[in-house]
């Protein structure tokens, strides 16, 4: 083929939106159906094995794609400097390659204005086109691109491991973002390549060709065991032309291909399977991407360029949920939010960040996700809202209402691989899991921010709507004088508490937090010769120190402090945990075990940007021996200021009969009903103690109440009520006392949550319960 025909068909290539297009123009030029053109993507080798085995999500998958693109402008710019990627003149670190070739401070994007990241976001697009209902996605960077003859062990490689020696780039893994053919075009996955060499790059790589490809599946046939993909190479090599630019980049809306790229890599996934974010790609395609790249080295433009949609513009620059929350915060979060802190699981250091957003706020930022733990600033696992319900955690009326993002980027490559599936977006069941869920359960349970919010929402919801819990104590007392076995499935007796009975705690100004703190001390000193004891029955100890830093000091975006905690002398700690909040840092230690009856030396060294001298204190621990748990009071901790303000703090006691709030029609929405729903448990964060929502408009209550005239509408609402509390007061028990309270993972690590089974259950039952109470109760003997 001449170089003009070549052109031609790049040309024609980019602009098909589906696989029959693509395949009718291969088809004219004689290449579709000539075998001896396409050749096996890493030969010798079970292509299949390697992509089929990748990401488990389209949105996962296109995620590495533009982090490949990140990483071309990233070694583009160190390429141009004569640096060679792999040498140690080149950035030990993306944070480093940040701030030498692209002015970004701190590795955080969010320390440059919006201006500025618009500029940077010209480097890289990713336009939407094609049909609404079945759009095609092209990723396109200006970065370093690849000549003709490299494509096979570039953009077409498999497992060669390419980047694995950079220190500042993210897609290490030599998979050459293969993890979205499966979910290309509906047959063949098709994916169309264009890529040149930047002419600025002098290296060995010096061919200012074009290069084009496409790449397809090829089904299993005969003697082969799976499928294999297949990429575009008459005579073995890759189609090749000349040209200074394409016309590949999108103009003004609805223009698709008109402004000129002149080096780098066009990619287009043609009619890819990206489910449930096929709307305008400024908003559910927008949210989701910034959700999964958290902290983006780079920002990139979406384009919008699918015909039929309105408005002043059709794109938007994608920064990372980050630069969202901190540009949105004021209208989005909870005041004083967020808060910061650290970890320690086998002396590898996590950092994390709690978001607590205003009712109804947090949906434009994250679905199911509750916890998002990233390396480098991409999202390699998350744990659902679910876990907030659990009653270790304590937080269920904020299960819609909290974000909490784990930053892993620093723990080593043994717990990356313990941690992470190789796959880098689901979490691998094991003891590294488990140790991070638990912290984050002891995190999240004690965080004072959380508690007081958790309250004030609860109150909210129920003050007013609380049912008079007599009679569900009278009818109780009634069914155990019946039944006393009953009364096994109870806790404590019967007595009944106002949920809202309060200590006096004296009101204290609002706390308002420094961007550098003046202050980082001990809130209560331990010198060597007056150490904390600490049985060694305790697990964990705690000290506290006085501060003046805001809430995120530890891990906000522009110039965040550093803590580091030292024991005798090293900076190595297996277990601990950090939290900041409202002028109080509290640390957590787990005990040593071995180390009874010694006393021991700790170190911390708080700095920031700011200090010449960083904050230094120390204090002495001595392990005591297993010591009996001393009747009378606990010891006072130290409450943080500013925690609550107007009323005086609320205390909820624990209830064992619990709190009945009725729901009807209006608020179903509210409370996820629909007409078949019965019962919804929310655990208020304190031992056993429940409150339960009652659907008084259930469909089956109100036929029941049309049709059975003979009794009395507010006898059968009371017997739906009560008996509904019942079931879902021995479910709740039964759980408890089988598994101690603790749910279980299931086969893909999430846990089962004990108020949707109850939800689930009481739904299914609540058609039998009422006529159930009434036919029941007449039963005789002889009926028998």
């Amino acid at each position: 083929m001449k170089n003009s025909e070549i052109k031609n068909l790049a040309l024609l290539l980019a602009k098909a939106e589906t696989e029959k297009e693509v395949i009718l123009i291969l088809t004219k030029v004689g290449l579709w159906d000539d075998e001896e053109s396409w050749i096996e993507m890493d030969e010798g080798h079970q292509s299949w094995s390697t992509i089929g085995n990748q990401q488990n999500s389209a949105d996962s998958a296109l995620v590495e794609k533009i982090i490949n693109s990140i990483d071309a402008v990233m070694v583009r710019e160190c390429l141009r400097e004569g640096i060679n990627p792999e040498s140690k003149d080149a950035p030990r670190s993306i944070s480093e390659a940040q701030k030498r070739y692209f002015n970004i401070p701190n590795g955080r994007l969010s320390g440059i204005d919006s201006n500025a990241r618009r500029k940077l976001a010209k480097n890289i697009s990713l336009v939407a086109t094609g049909a609404k209902n079945n759009p095609s996605y092209s990723i396109i960077d200006s970065g370093e691109g690849q000549s003709p003859d490299l494509f096979p062990s570039t953009l077409l490689s498999l497992n060669r491991g390419n980047k694995s020696k950079i220190q500042f780039v993210q897609g290490k893994f030599g998979m050459g973002g293969a993890g979205v053919l499966p979910f290309g075009s509906p047959k063949y996955n098709l994916q169309l390549i264009i890529s040149r060499r930047d002419p600025e790059i002098k290296d060995r790589n010096d061919n200012s060709s074009w290069g084009v490809t496409v790449i397809r599946r090829k089904n299993p046939e005969g003697q082969m065991r799976s499928s294999v993909f297949t990429y575009l190479a008459p005579k073995r090599e890759v189609l090749s032309f000349n040209a200074g630019s394409l016309p590949l980049l999108p103009g003004e809306y609805p223009k698709v291909y008109e402004r000129p790229l002149s080096h780098g890599t066009f990619i287009k996934i043609y009619e890819y399977q990206l489910t449930g974010l096929k709307t305008n790609i400024k908003l559910d395609f927008y949210y989701r991407f910034s959700l999964l790249l958290t902290n983006m080295a780079l920002p990139i433009t979406l384009y919008e360029r699918r015909r039929g949609y309105e408005g002043h513009d059709h794109h938007i620059v994608l920064s990372g949920i980050r630069v969202r929350l901190d540009e949105d915060k004021r209208e989005n979060l909870e005041s004083d939010f967020p808060s910061s802190g650290q970890f320690s699981i086998e002396g590898e250091k996590m950092d994390y960040s709690v978001y607590a957003f205003r009712r109804e706020k947090r949906e434009k930022y994250a679905k199911n996700e509750g916890i998002i733990f990233t390396v480098d600033g991409k999202v390699h696992g998350s744990l659902t809202k679910e876990f907030f319900k659990r009653e270790a955690v304590g937080m269920s009326y904020l299960s819609n209402s909290i974000l909490v993002i784990v930053d892993c980027s620093a723990i080593n490559g043994r717990m990356k691989e313990d941690f992470f599936m190789n796959t880098r977006d689901r979490l691998r069941n094991g003891e590294v899991r488990k140790e991070v869920e638990k912290q984050l359960q002891d995190i999240l349970r004690n965080h004072p921010g959380l508690k007081a919010l958790r309250e004030k929402r609860r109150r909210e919801d129920i003050e007013n709507k609380l049912q008079d819990s007599k009679p569900l104590r009278d009818v109780l007392e009634n069914i155990i004088r019946k039944s006393p076995s009953f009364a096994s499935y109870l806790a404590n007796g019967l007595q009944i508490t106002n949920p809202f009975k309060v200590k006096s705690v004296s009101v204290q100004e609002k706390f308002k937090g420094s961007q550098f703190p003046s202050q980082f001390k001990l809130a209560k000193e331990f010198p060597a010769d007056k150490p904390k004891i600490c049985p060694i029955n305790n697990k964990k100890f705690r000290v506290q120190y006085e501060t003046d830093a805001e809430n995120d000091y530890f891990n906000r975006d522009k110039e965040p402090g550093e803590f580091v905690l030292k024991f005798n002398g090293s900076s190595i700690l297996d277990d601990y945990s950090l939290n900041l909040w409202n002028g109080l840092a509290t640390l957590e230690v787990c005990v040593p075990k071995s180390a009874v009856g010694e006393k021991l030396h700790f170190s911390s060294v708080v700095t920031d940007n700011s200090r010449v001298e960083p904050f230094f204190e120390e204090f002495y621990i001595e392990i005591d021996r297993e010591q009996k748990r001393r009747k009378g009071g606990r010891g006072k901790r130290k409450k943080p200021r500013g925690e609550e303000l107007g009323e005086d703090r609320k205390t909820p006691t624990s209830l064992n009969v619990p709190n009945i709030v009725e729901v009807k029609k209006n608020d179903w929405e509210k409370y996820g009903f629909k007409e078949t729903s019965a019962l919804k448990v929310v655990h208020t964060g304190e031992d056993r103690d429940y409150d339960f929502y009652i659907n008084m408009d259930n469909v089956h209550l109100l036929t029941e109440i049309k049709q059975n005239i003979k009794i009395d509408h507010n006898l059968l609402e009371a017997r739906f009520k009560y008996g509904t509390v019942l079931l879902g007061m021995s479910l709740l028990n039964f759980n408890n006392k089988k598994k101690n309270g603790q749910r279980e993972l299931n086969e893909e690590g999430k846990n089962t949550s004990i108020d949707e089974d109850i939800s689930r259950f009481s739904e299914a039952v609540s058609a039998a319960l009422l006529p159930m109470i009434t036919s029941l109760g007449d039963v005789e003997v002889q009926d028998l």
